[in-house]
């Protein structure tokens, strides 16, 4: 069935309509487009436009038709050129006559609009669970580290010592940023196009605040040509997955390099690694090369909608059409992301010993050492030099700064004294760096705490 024909005086050519139909993807919301009619039929009712009768009828057809749909026992065909035409079919087949005025006031330009925002509404929601679910296993993972010693970086060369609690909560930073952009995308779209027809509203007298508030949305979207050809949200979401991808391949990345036999920081799961198929000593990062890999395919979503979008007038064109294959494949890989991630990070080892290790052996506290000779008196720039000579002297030797006499250190500057050892030790350079923010353990419970409020509030904000 299709929802046109009267005008045309010859059949659509197959290759046509294989071109042109969209069910073989559109299929994948038949829940909202039946919740979308649900809410139409209700509000034409309401208004007097159909029938009590014809109302009963409607609804017990689609909603046998949508419980057909989830149990299986209806599947779809491929006659029909897309889930509008396929549900219209299947309820004038199933209720006869009054089936055909279900279509009453509205047009397939507006409901593509709705079912596709009320698409978007639902996964925006299951993305945010997702989310969520990732940050508190970020927050269990900080709470057990707050001492675990380790070498933060610029450059990919070691600076300064932070714990493992200051570095994943930088990531806790990323995620929580994330899901208030969906909190406030999803606010921002939540209006409704029903009721905006092909373009230019109807003569029909409907209620569209009434048939938005069935859908659960503020209130009808304001302008009719807009409505039908707004795709904004859709390039935000993307935007938004974008970015939630983009936060993950970083921390996949991080987890690749500490994998590595240079690092050793991290030993992870059995059950999300992979071995060679000729190297038997080989356990392979795969679940974060493949998060960080698909992070380009989102990326692609983004960039098709924006370049599809940027020339057409209004109001609707066909060409709006390929918004969904891309988005639902960028919402789905996504989702396989983030759970992913969430299940290979919460089974993750992280290996304290190496991480303290590494950061005593790459002058990491070589600013606190500096740090140690302005306290005394010395000029921070002299103060840089002598720390830097101290260097140059562990680098000719192999040592840590930790591992040079007292004797070596006053042999470059007379000003050090015994306590150099416990100012320079990774718990005294990491536990005086106490300003909101910083890796010390009272200012990490703190931004704990705040965190847990976060995720307490359920906001995103």
């Amino acid at each position: 069935m299709k929802l046109w024909g009267g005008r045309f005086t010859k059949e659509e050519n197959q290759l046509v309509h294989n071109f042109n139909e969209s069910l073989s993807f559109d299929q994948k919301f038949y829940r909202q487009d039946i919740e979308g009619s649900i809410a139409h039929v209700t509000m034409l009712a309401k208004q007097g436009i159909v029938s009590e009768e014809d109302r009963e009828a409607i609804l017990g057809g689609l909603r046998g038709i949508l419980a057909d749909l989830d149990s299986g026992k209806l599947t779809f065909t491929k006659e029909h050129e897309d889930i509008h035409s396929f549900v219209e079919a299947n309820l004038i087949q199933r209720i006869g006559e009054a089936g055909k005025r279900l279509h009453t006031g509205r047009s397939r330009n507006d409901q593509v609009a709705l079912d596709m925002k009320l698409y978007c509404r639902d996964e925006i929601g299951e993305i945010d669970a997702l989310v969520k679910a990732l940050l508190e296993a970020l927050l269990e993972i900080m709470e057990n580290n707050l001492d675990t010693y380790m070498p933060g970086f610029t450059h990919l060369q070691k600076a300064q010592p932070v714990t493992l609690a200051h570095h994943i909560g930088a990531y806790f930073e990323m995620f929580f940023r994330d899901r208030s952009r969906l909190h406030d995308m999803k606010k921002r779209m939540n209006t409704c196009p029903l009721g905006a027809g092909a373009l230019a509203g109807t003569t029909y007298p409907l209620d569209r605040e009434y048939s938005s508030a069935l859908l659960g949305f503020d209130g009808p979207t304001q302008n009719s040509m807009d409505s039908v050809s707004d795709r904004d949200y859709l390039i935000e979401l993307m935007s938004a997955l974008s970015m939630i991808a983009m936060h993950l391949s970083r921390f996949s990345e991080e987890i690749i390099i500490w994998n590595s036999n240079e690092y050793r920081f991290v030993e992870l799961d059995d059950a999300y690694s992979t071995g060679s198929s000729i190297m038997p000593q080989k356990k392979n990062p795969d679940i974060a090369e493949l998060v960080r890999g698909k992070t380009g395919r989102v990326y692609g979503a983004l960039i098709s909608l924006l370049t599809t979008m940027k020339g057409l007038p209004l109001a609707y064109n066909k060409d709006m059409q390929e918004d969904k294959e891309l988005s639902f494949d960028a919402i789905d890989t996504v989702k396989g992301c983030l759970a992913l991630f969430t299940g290979m990070i919460s089974t993750t080892t992280f290996r304290k010993d190496v991480m303290e290790s590494s950061a005593k052996s790459g002058f990491t506290n070589a600013t606190d050492a500096a740090d140690y000779l302005v306290s005394h008196g010395v000029p921070f720039r002299d103060a840089h030099t002598i720390v830097g000579q101290l260097v140059l002297l562990c680098l000719d030797k192999g040592i840590a700064l930790d591992d040079l006499s007292l004797e070596e250190f006053r042999a470059v500057s007379p000003v050090f004294g015994e306590d150099i050892y416990e100012a320079i030790s990774m718990e005294t350079c990491v536990k005086r760096r106490i300003t909101t923010g910083a890796p010390g353990q009272d200012a990490m419970k703190q931004a704990i705490q705040v965190y847990k409020r976060r995720l307490a509030d359920g906001s995103g904000d």
